[in-house]
């Protein structure tokens, strides 16, 4: 009994000093079957980098290993051969040809192979939300004792208001009800800053969810339960830069595993993004883009150190394992190095093929931003894998365009929108754009269009039914706005009602909206699950007619349906002509509003009410 006594408290001090000397080795965890066999694990201890890695495996061999510059980090290079089988892999640590630590790293089977991973496209309408701000399922995870923002206040717009992925899961059945088919929520990794940690861009532990909205386990049962509802997951990533508070920002692993790090004096990027495609940007220029910091308590990630780019690259393809994802968004696309951004992207898309990926590229120049599209031919011979980009161009148009006084005609309402869409010559794949009216980090759309309904219908049937991947920010179908507070980031991001239990208006059940609240969210549902019955609008051609008389016409078709939308910005009821339009109405006779069910002659001229879009199905 005393033998067996002794062993049990040598073998537990033997786990506590393996727990003890091994901080981290990440990624967490890996798949056989993988595409690409080689792993790279990165191990942070005390001293481990004095030490040599060894292991004995069937399949799976140590291609080399690498010492950081800190003695507390090695790198080991794995080949995980299309022979091996899922598994505990133990690795051992040996000093001085003596083992003084191991460790099981856990090697699984893959859920799906990667061309299973079907991305969101133009059959998809996308709801942006923040979780925090979303609706909160579980109160007991509001503070975590221990994280340096520890508190709920939601009279405080820039602090954290206690939404969580239980009050997503919770609310999905309402997403579906309203026709969105993907969600893409804003970060929930770990974002342990002591303010402003709400937005998750400031990232703390890139393998870790926030425990302040749940836990890893029920990140899985939000992307399962989407999948139940033919859903997709769309995971918001920051590959540029990480949060101030890193677990590693007091030991580097490398000198230069951040741009500017600790103690160089804080070097802000110029923003300037046109220094990727200028063939006139000074090198200074672009040093400060590429390798300046998005923000103080940002420190920007160095792609160009091979380390880092395959630690990114990894965490990437962690994530979309382990949720099964529909598709990654890349916060602050052309921050980072090109170079390591086209190494990412073709590498993701290598191991999932059919996967979507989408760039912030924020300029509302075309040529910036068709710049870094799978596909493209770039003057300087630049090539990327990512499949998609945001039309920040075609959003600035539209806005414009609304906005515009009718009266002028000198350029005539919409022609900034027409002349933007004539844009589309710049990319690839026009149709795998992403478009919207407003998004997280700008003014609502209400407030963009001065609280006027009919136009802010009028800017969603557009990106509903123009070419494109539609996405809605969370509350826009109820009118949410930010007025008088122009670009107040917590105002813009406020509470969706009926998110709290405390609240007394429920924008999920309807009870306390006003009027208009309720018309429009009516339209916005009626409009988004006529669209999933239409995939002429996913997969149709796009012919659009210059601006007349304040009114902008275009068409969708294919070889089985046509729909027609005309805009009309006029403040009284236009009677548009159709006979400029016989290239594609042929002979069709009439059409039916899918608004009001009304039928409607096409060879007498079309009556719009006033600032209108009405949307046709032409039988």
């Amino acid at each position: 009994m005393r033998t067996r006594i002794a062993i049990f408290l040598i073998a537990a001090c033997y786990n506590f000093q393996v727990i003890a000397q091994i901080q981290h080795i990440e990624p967490l965890n890996w798949w056989v079957g993988m595409t690409n066999p080689e792993l790279q694990l990165l191990v942070n201890g005390n001293e481990i980098g004095t030490m040599v890695p060894q292991l004995s495996y069937p399949g799976v061999t140590i291609k080399r290993y690498a010492k950081g510059d800190s003695k507390n980090y090695l790198f080991i290079d794995l080949i995980i051969s299309n022979t091996a089988k899922p598994g505990n892999l133990i690795i051992r640590f040996n000093q001085n040809g003596k083992e003084r630590l191991r460790f099981s790293y856990p090697l699984l089977k893959r859920m799906y192979p990667g061309a299973a991973y079907k991305g969101f496209d133009a059959a998809d309408v996308i709801c942006l939300l923040m979780p925090d701000r979303f609706a909160n399922g579980d109160y007991s995870n509001d503070v975590i004792p221990g994280m340096r923002e520890n508190k709920v206040n939601r009279t405080l717009p820039g602090g954290r208001h206690g939404g969580d992925i239980r009050g997503i899961i919770n609310n999905l059945d309402y997403l579906k009800r309203m026709g969105f088919t993907a969600i893409w929520p804003t970060p929930m990794k770990e974002n342990d800053m002591p303010a402003y940690s709400y937005h998750g861009y400031a990232i703390t532990n890139h393998f870790k969810v926030d425990p302040r909205y749940g836990t890893l386990d029920e990140y899985k049962e939000l992307s399962a339960q989407l999948r139940k509802r033919d859903m997709k997951l769309i995971f918001d990533e920051v590959l540029n830069h990480s949060g101030s508070f890193y677990w590693w920002m007091n030991d580097l692993p490398f000198k230069d595993w951040l741009n500017f790090p600790p103690p160089h004096p804080y070097t802000a990027s110029n923003h300037q993004r046109t220094v990727n495609q200028d063939i006139h940007a000074s090198n200074y220029d672009k040093v400060i883009w590429s390798k300046g910091w998005f923000d103080k308590t940002m420190p920007d990630m160095n792609g160009t150190n091979k380390f880092v780019a395959n630690y990114l690259i990894q965490n990437t393809i962690w994530w979309i394992e382990t949720l099964q994802l529909g598709g990654i968004r890349q916060d602050t696309y052309g921050y980072s190095d090109k170079e390591f951004l086209r190494k990412w992207s073709c590498r993701i898309i290598s191991e999932y093929p059919n996967l979507s990926l989408v760039g912030e590229e924020w300029s509302t120049n075309p040529l910036i931003t068709s710049y870094w599209q799978k596909g493209k031919q770039n003057h300087d011979g630049y090539t990327s894998c990512l499949t998609t980009v945001m039309d920040f161009p075609i959003q600035t148009a539209l806005i414009q365009s609304l906005n515009s006084d009718v009266e002028e005609k000198n350029p005539p309402a919409f022609s900034k929108l027409y002349e933007a869409l004539a844009s589309d010559f710049t990319y690839p794949d026009p149709n795998n754009i992403l478009v919207m009216a407003d998004n997280h980090d700008m003014d609502r759309l209400y407030m963009q269009l001065n609280q006027n309904i009919h136009l802010t219908k009028m800017a969603l049937t557009y990106i509903c039914t123009i070419r494109g991947i539609p996405q809605l920010f969370y509350g826009t179908e109820i009118l949410m706005d930010n007025s008088p507070h122009h670009k107040n980031d917590g105002i813009i991001r406020s509470d969706f009602p009926g998110g709290w239990k405390e609240d007394t208006v429920n924008a999920f059940t309807g009870a306390g909206l006003n009027e208009k609240q309720l018309e429009m969210q009516n339209y916005v549902k009626k409009l988004l699950n006529w669209r999933k019955q239409n995939p002429v609008l996913a997969n149709g051609k796009l012919l659009h007619f210059a601006p007349f008389d304040g009114h902008y016409v275009y068409f969708r078709y294919n070889h089985e349906k046509t729909i027609m939308v005309i805009m009309n910005k006029n403040n009284k009821s236009t009677n548009v002509e159709t006979k400029r339009f016989e290239e594609i109405l042929g002979k069709f006779k009439t059409a039916r509003n899918i608004f009001t069910n009304e039928i409607v002659d096409l060879k007498d001229g079309i009556a719009v009410n006033p600032l209108t879009a009405a949307v046709l199905e032409i039988n």
